[in-house]
C-alpha cells in the first residue's frame, strides 16, 4: 500500500479521535458500562498507534535496519497526542475536563498497539 494513502487514514484516525474527545460531552448519549471512557481511550490510542505504525513503517523503510523507530516514534506520538487532547478538554470546552487516568489508559492502549504491531510483524510487513 502506499506510504500517501497510509498517511491519510492515519491523519484521518487521528481527527476523528480528537473529534470525539472534543465535542460536547452532553450530546453523547449515556452508557452505563463500568469504565466505558477508560475503554474507549484504551481502543483510540491502540487504533492511533497502530495506524501511524503502519505509515512510519512505510515511511522509513531502508532507512533503518529494525523497525523499532517506527513503534517508538509511534508510541511517543500517540501519548504526546493523547496529553494534548486531555489538555485541550480543559481549555477550550466546558463538559470536559482533564484526566490523568485518560492519559493512562491512552498510554497501555499506545503499548498494547506497539505490542500488537510487534507480534504480527510479517502480516503488518505485507501491507
Amino acid at each position: 500500500m502506499p506510504k500517501q494513502l497510509l498517511l491519510i487514514w492515519a491523519i484521518i484516525c487521528s481527527g476523528i479521535i480528537a473529534y470525539f474527545c472534543l465535542i460536547d460531552s452532553s450530546n453523547i448519549p449515556a452508557v452505563n458500562i463500568p469504565s466505558i471512557d477508560k475503554i474507549v481511550h484504551f481502543c483510540f490510542h491502540f487504533g492511533f498507534t497502530l495506524s501511524w505504525i503502519l505509515f512510519f513503517k512505510k515511511e522509513l523503510k531502508g532507512k533503518d535496519a529494525n523497525d523499532y523507530k517506527a513503534y517508538l516514534i509511534s508510541f511517543i506520538f500517540s501519548v504526546f497526542f493523547g496529553i494534548t487532547i486531555e489538555i485541550l478538554q480543559s481549555v477550550l470546552t466546558v463538559t470536559r475536563a482533564s484526566d490523568v487516568s485518560d492519559v493512562l489508559a491512552n498510554a497501555l492502549g499506545a503499548v498494547a498497539g506497539v505490542f500488537s504491531a510487534i507480534a504480527f510483524k510479517k502480516q503488518i510487513d505485507k501491507i
